[in-house]
């Protein structure tokens, strides 16, 4: 047998593996190690990344709040200081004028008001909504439905409640067809809803109830007038783009100067969504900078210790050359030993960094851990992939230098000098 199978070649280089076995331990340390950290710092940066995208829930990413502030600059006759109110039709003109717009979601809120279910009752948030919401800002449908569309043309007196109100008002009792009063307003519930990712930012939600903007309208006397609403682009679109429309019709629409900053308040999650995804393109680069210069250092010392292998060896090399061995043979022989620490040292280097990441992700699951913007960590495939061809190229330029140095080995001065 010849090449890469030759059994006496593969004997030759355990021979001298166990000959050395400190220096080749302490060798294939620093190459273990350099894959360790590589794939350790990206695994937890992976954590991180999802931690962090987990805080954005279910809410579609192509999504701006817009509402409107107090006014700062005086414009046709109204004076600095005005609050111009959102209303309904508003909708149809954003409609209108904004062809990359898709969908509307307004909502109107008149804050805490007594609800009352039988013996039970209590103080929550009720909202006035179309349909829609659930798609924008990621709702759970847990029981029943949300509001539709037969719910808004004929004003129903129909109403979806958080978990925390159907916990706190109905205990175990599914909720659905029962009736609850609202500011002494007779209501059917419908459903019940929750956030698809509970975080400390949305629990108000589990503790509101949501009836529909036409019967609030006409129910408690808020008439045309929204506190805000939620706007999502079309497929191919980007909200950031879509953006200056938005303001510069709604200032039309409420007769506020064109170069107001404050009069149209808005919150663009689009834009702040790519800041994130570029901050994380940035951390991944700088994790794999980290790992492969942890590596390069340990393949630097394989390098360093194959040179004294082969220094150690000229004797061997130049009766090898005497005997016939080509210089195409030699190297060979180095750079396989090369190749061979570093590939074993650094493929348990990877097993051990994607155990870890492992091990960290079921301690994490079993023990119910949620730390803060940390969340599963993992190892992705493709980090493995171009992990194990690092491998195989750090070993080949490890053995390279020492390899034609041995090549260049003259058997007689070899001999000579020993």
């Amino acid at each position: 047998m010849s090449g890469l199978f030759d059994r006496d070649k593969w004997q030759e280089i355990f021979a001298t593996l166990r000959k050395n076995k400190l220096r080749t331990f302490l060798t294939a340390l620093g190459v273990f190690w350099g894959i360790f950290m590589l794939v350790f710092l990206l695994g937890m940066g992976k954590g991180l990344e999802n931690g962090v995208y987990k805080d954005f829930g279910s809410n579609a990413k192509n999504i701006m709040w817009v509402w409107t502030n107090r006014t700062t600059l005086p414009y046709k006759g109204f004076k600095a200081g005005r609050i111009a109110r959102l209303k309904l039709n508003d909708l149809e003109v954003l409609r209108e004028k904004v062809e990359e717009l898709d969908k509307i979601a307004p909502r109107s809120d008149i804050g805490q008001h007594p609800v009352v279910y039988k013996l039970n009752s209590g103080d929550y948030n009720i909202r006035g909504e179309l349909t829609g919401m659930p798609e924008i800002e990621g709702f759970q449908i847990t029981t029943g439905r949300y509001i539709n569309e037969a719910d808004i043309e004929h004003g129903k007196k129909t109403v979806v409640i958080g978990s925390t109100v159907r916990k706190e008002l109905f205990g175990a009792l599914n909720p659905v067809g029962e009736h609850i009063t609202i500011r002494g307003v007779d209501f059917t519930v419908v459903g019940e809803f929750r956030p698809a990712q509970l975080k400390e930012w949305n629990r108000s939600d589990m503790e509101a109830l949501v009836i529909p903007l036409t019967t609030m309208s006409r129910a408690f006397g808020r008439g045309e007038n929204i506190d805000y609403m939620i706007v999502s682009a079309k497929p191919g679109y980007r909200v950031a783009n879509m953006e200056p429309k938005i303001r510069r019709v709604l200032k039309e629409q409420k007769t506020i100067h064109p170069d107001d900053p404050q009069g149209i308040g808005g919150f663009n999650l689009e834009e702040r969504f790519q800041q994130v995804q570029s901050l994380f393109i940035g951390i991944k680069g700088f994790l794999w900078f980290v790992g492969i210069g942890t590596l390069l250092a340990g393949i630097i010392g394989v390098s360093n210790i194959m040179l004294i292998i082969v220094k150690e060896r000229t004797k061997e090399i130049g009766i090898r050359k005497a005997l016939g061995a080509t210089p195409n043979s030699i190297i060979n022989l180095i750079i396989t030993e090369s190749v061979f620490i570093t590939a074993l040292s650094g493929y348990l280097g990877l097993i051990m960094g994607t155990f870890l990441i492992g091990l960290i992700n079921y301690i994490m699951v079993s023990n119910n851990l949620e730390p803060e913007n940390f969340y599963n960590p993992q190892v992705n495939i493709t980090v493995g992939v171009v992990a194990l061809m690092i491998l195989v190229l750090s070993g080949v330029l490890a053995g390279f230098i020492p390899a034609m140095q041995a090549a260049k080995v003259n058997p007689v001065n070899a001999l000579k000098d020993e």
